[in-house]
């Protein structure tokens, strides 16, 4: 069974399928908010999703990051290392990329155990 979590015509935000959960690239409501508070809401809406879905941010399994520049990644870390938890960290990957919108700092995705 695969459940679709806040589908539009384009994507879900989450995908629930085969005991996992995929959550689609995060980006902060504010694109001109600072580095730490967009990397803070981008956490919030996974954590969210994850809820929605029936699982937790200690399921995780993997975490994507994508920096449209590389020199924000220890103040990114700096927030995502205090939202982890501990003994629990996902495999992750963080790379610089371009985004959707110029102001946006950072885009997250998410894969945990359902």
């Amino acid at each position: 069974m695969i459940e679709r979590i806040k589908q539009n015509s384009r994507m879900s935000m989450a995908v629930k399928a085969g005991g996992m959960v995929h959550v689609a690239g995060q980006v902060a409501d504010d694109p001109k908010a600072p580095l730490e508070d967009q990397t803070r809401s981008v956490l919030a809406k996974i954590e969210a999703l994850l809820e929605e879905a029936g699982t937790s941010k200690d399921r995780l399994v993997a975490v994507n990051v994508f920096l449209p520049n590389i020199s924000d990644f220890d103040a990114m870390n700096a927030v995502y290392d205090a939202w982890i938890v501990p003994g629990a960290a996902p495999a992750r990957a963080c790379v610089e990329a371009r985004l959707a919108d110029p102001d946006l700092r950072v885009e997250m995705t998410a894969v945990a155990l359902a």
